[in-house]
């Protein structure tokens, strides 16, 4: 079971772990052990709710793919239980970034002070720059 929040928990069914050869420098294991973890999660077949799962698909995240599945892949530690739980914890702070609703912006409005300020300083800029000219005789 994956808690995400008290009211939130995932089986352990929903989630696809599999082990496969972690990539880059690792000396002699590299080839002959798999300790990397490819996670794959069906946002679609998920048991959480309807809302989530929109928020979910709405994020632009290249990690999931056109059929709506999330996939991570896991290699930073040596061991396959640290990847494992890497895993589990990435995909908890991706769904748990999905229930935080963002705030509605208000549009905010200049004020009319400002506004007369900023055509104060027009002017002074006009007046300042007509005073360069050459005067006519």
């Amino acid at each position: 079971m994956i808690v995400i929040t008290p009211s939130i928990r995932l089986a352990d069914n929903e989630v696809d772990m599999a082990a496969i050869r972690a990539q880059g420098a690792g000396g002699q294991n590299v080839n002959k052990v798999n300790s990397a973890i490819h996670l794959r999660f069906d946002i679609a077949a998920s048991s959480l709710s309807d809302n989530i799962k929109q928020r979910l698909f709405s994020k632009q995240d290249a990690r999931v793919t056109n059929e709506g599945v999330f996939v991570l892949k896991a290699q930073s530690y040596r061991t396959q239980e640290q990847n494992r739980l890497d895993a589990e914890n990435r995909l908890k702070d991706w769904i748990a970034s999905a229930l935080i609703e963002r705030k509605k912006r208000k549009p905010t409005r200049v004020s009319r002070a400002a506004k007369k300020r900023r055509l104060e300083a027009k002017k002074q800029n006009s007046q300042r720059k007509d005073m360069r000219k050459k005067v006519q005789p």
